[in-house]
């Protein structure tokens, strides 16, 4: 279970922004992103290229950016940390994707120095992007960014409690399945896998009656009785590779056979239809294209080693993985800042922790007059 989280931990990390208002006028034009090799033509403006957080220590945070494509002026802007809005995104910390510093030093890092590390990040940018800065403020993520986007938003808030100046206009939060309290993340986990059938009852039984989560910690191994480990074992043991973490209802992607594929390009141009599960190994192979690093102006120091999803050079902290992020989500909310959590069964045990009360009951949610939640 915590390699699965510490594979999240080390993955590009992208931080979500929502500002509406008006078009940007001034823009960085040496950021500005003219052909994507393979791309069709779009009608939307895209940059990407660094933003310098520790100049001394030589330290860089590579960003993506790309317009809305209709409307880009009336459209939020979102900056997510791991087609209806501007998106920015964001390899945080330095060590993972392009991102990356000149003292080795910075590799050994944890939550505190990434959140720190994103809170300058964003001066840069909007020094790069000023007619951004006024404009209302909405950071989303998913997964570990459960910690990384609340501790950013109380260094913001902190921010501006201090500033006599400039102040991040925050409107709201959103996270989705997020690590925040493991004795309240791992068991609804398990939960999810028993109530979709993932899981025999056997195994959720073995589970519930073995495990005390109150104790859990990120570290492996586990600090529970061999009886807990040995069913949560078996529950990983039966999900394994047969599962898509982020959409248990898709295939799975074989990296044998896709990556032969890719070594012949045959992924290079094509468009997929519906959900591409092999995207992981194709980005992989495009993102380390000479041509492609060239367009987004990425890589610049040559790092010696490929673009990943996850690192091999960052060693982050384990242990950041059992700070209790509710409290800080606590402070979040007594600001006015719509917190939103999209987890279905964290989401029941959270608001039983966090003392809150549902003031709009349980019902459907439909889009182009298709039911949407389950």
């Amino acid at each position: 279970m915590a390699a699965s989280w510490k594979a999240v931990v080390l993955a590009m990390a992208a931080v979500a922004l929502v500002l509406a208002g008006a078009c940007v006028s001034a823009f960085p034009v040496e950021d500005l992103v003219t052909r994507l090799p393979g791309q069709p033509p779009v009608t939307f403006r895209q940059f990407a290229g660094y933003v310098d957080v520790d100049a001394k220590a030589g330290r860089s945070l590579f960003y993506y950016f790309t317009e809305a494509q209709e409307d880009a002026a009336a459209k939020p802007l979102t900056l997510w940390l791991n087609g209806v809005s501007n998106l920015l995104f964001v390899e945080s910390p330095a060590g993972v994707g392009w991102s990356y510093s000149n003292t080795s030093s910075d590799y050994i890092t944890g939550d505190k120095h990434t959140a720190e590390d994103m809170y300058r990040f964003l001066l840069g940018w909007y020094a790069k992007f000023p007619e951004y800065k006024s404009r209302a403020l909405f950071l989303t993520g998913e997964s570990y960014a459960g910690h990384y986007i609340p501790q950013l938003t109380d260094l913001l808030l902190s921010h501006n409690e201090k500033s006599m100046g400039f102040k991040f206009n925050i409107k709201g939060v959103a996270i989705g399945n997020p690590l925040l309290k493991l004795d309240r993340d791992v068991p609804a986990t398990y939960e999810y896998f028993w109530s979709h059938g993932m899981i025999s009852d056997e195994i959720f039984l073995a589970i519930s009656h073995s495990c005390n989560f109150e104790d859990y910690t990120f570290d492996s191994p586990h600090n529970e009785s061999k009886s807990c480990n040995d069913a949560i074992a078996e529950a990983n043991g039966i999900v394994g590779d047969y599962i898509n973490n982020y959409d248990v209802i898709l295939d799975v992607c074989y990296p044998s056979i896709v990556m032969q594929e890719l070594r012949l390009r045959k992924y290079i141009t094509k468009i997929s239809v519906g959900v591409d599960v092999c995207m992981t190994y194709e980005r992989f192979f495009y993102f380390n294209l000479p041509e492609v690093q060239h367009a987004l102006h990425a890589n610049r120091t040559r790092l010696p080693y490929h673009w990943s999803m996850c690192s091999n050079v960052l060693n982050y902290s384990d242990t950041d993985g059992n700070i209790n992020i509710l409290p800080i989500l606590q402070r979040i909310v007594e600001h006015k800042i719509p917190v939103w959590v999209f987890s279905r069964t964290l989401v029941r045990e959270l608001s039983h922790t966090m003392g809150l009360h549902v003031t709009v009951p349980y019902s459907n949610w439909f889009r182009k007059g298709q039911k949407e939640n389950y």
